[in-house]
């Protein structure tokens, strides 16, 4: 599949969140879609990120957005983390990398000089069409909701 830019239609999805209900891109066709991919539920940065975007889920709410964060973990591992952290939005539990590789976050990463294949942390804000507007691949974790937001100043 082509790399994905702004401007081109999303990639289609649907998956399980941590509470076993569906989830897919066309239940979002009223707002904006804070659509991010993390590596692993319970990591540090993992957890930083999600908790930034917990603590600012309102104002997400007010200026129209909705978040769905995506990774390999199962539903369980889902819900545990979700409920460790009173995260308010869906995780949706890509076991079978689909909605990963469809996003082309599925990539070869380095840690400590050896390669191997893992999700690279990305988000994606999609419009109310379904359009990407934008790509943010340089997450900061700590700050990832004013990161979204300086891009609609």
């Amino acid at each position: 599949m082509a790399k994905l830019k702004e401007g081109m239609k999303a990639p289609r999805f649907s998956g399980t969140d941590q509470d076993g209900k569906t989830v897919t891109l066309d239940d979002f066709r009223e707002k904006k879609l804070v659509l991010y991919f993390y590596p692993k539920d319970n990591t540090s940065g993992c957890t930083a990120e999600a908790c930034n975007l917990r603590d600012n889920y309102e104002d997400f709410l007010k200026k129209g957005f909705a978040v769905v964060g995506v990774s390999m973990d199962s539903e369980k591992s889902h819900k545990n983390f979700a409920g460790k952290y009173s995260l308010p939005f869906p995780l949706i539990a890509d076991t079978s990398r689909k909605i990963i590789e469809d996003y082309g976050v599925w990539q070869e990463k380095k840690m400590y000089g050896k390669s191997y294949m893992g999700i690279a942390r990305t988000t994606f804000i999609i419009n109310e069409e379904g359009v990407i507007e934008k790509i943010i691949s340089k997450v900061d974790t700590n700050n990832h909701t004013n990161q979204i937001f300086e891009l609609y100043k």
